[in-house]
Formats: C-alpha cells, sequence, structure tokens
C-alpha cells in the first residue's frame, strides 16, 4: 500500500510541475478558476505525500513549502508564464492543508484502532 500511495504522490508532484511549466495551451482547466485550481491541486498533492511519508510529515511539508517557491520562481524562465506571490501563498497554504488533512486521518485511524484493540480485550476482572 505505502508503494502505491507514494507513486501516487510522485505522479501528482509531476502532473503539477508539468501543468505550472508546461505550455499554458496543455495546462488542464476548470470552472474553479486559477485559484480553485491550485487549491485542489496542491491539497492533493500535500494529502498524497503526507499519507506517503507519516514518519518524515513535517520535514516533507517543510521541503514542499520551498519546492513550491523554487517551481513559482522557475516560471520566471518558462515562455508564457508568469510568477506570482499570490499563487505561490495559495499553493503552499493548501499544501500543508492537505498534510493537515493527513495527519487528521492518521489520527483518527490510530484512535479507532486503538479503540478496537481495547473493546476486544474485553472488561478487566
Amino acid at each position: 500500500m505505502s508503494i502505491l500511495v507514494r507513486s501516487i504522490a510522485w505522479l501528482l508532484a509531476a502532473a503539477v510541475t508539468f501543468a505550472t511549466l508546461g505550455p499554458p495551451g496543455l495546462r488542464p482547466h476548470s470552472d474553479l478558476g486559477q485559484d480553485g485550481e491550485h487549491a485542489l491541486a496542491f491539497i492533493l498533492v500535500g494529502l498524497a505525500f503526507g499519507l506517503a511519508y507519516p514518519r518524515r510529515r513535517l520535514r516533507i511539508a517543510a521541503a514542499s513549502v520551498v519546492l513550491i517557491g523554487v517551481l513559482e520562481l522557475m516560471q520566471f524562465w518558462a515562455p508564457g508564464r508568469h510568477a506570482r506571490l499570490a499563487d505561490f501563498l495559495v499553493d503552499a497554504l493548501t499544501a500543508c492543508f492537505g498534510f493537515a488533512i493527513a495527519a487528521a486521518a492518521d489520527w483518527t485511524m490510530t484512535r479507532l484502532r486503538n479503540n478496537a484493540a481495547l473493546t476486544s480485550e474485553g472488561p478487566a476482572e
């Protein structure tokens, strides 16, 4: 399962990189608008990496924010693209939100497992 989640995380990162630096005409568009598209993409990336690397979640989240900044700056050299502080803020904040969702899901699953284990042991005599 871990390899599957990690593969999905890296594929999402590759897709976001292509959408960010690739030709503007090949970028997917939706009714969400630019900020909505950015938010959805980076929440999914943060969630996927947060689930893929639970023991290193904080370090990976910090590295993600740095790499999102680098990705935004690389747009200065990508034809037809432009770097924006607002895009960086939306991308970084929503990626962190995705990491937070992953942490909350992990915490919830751990509590449910612990409660199930306590319940299955039965009452102590």
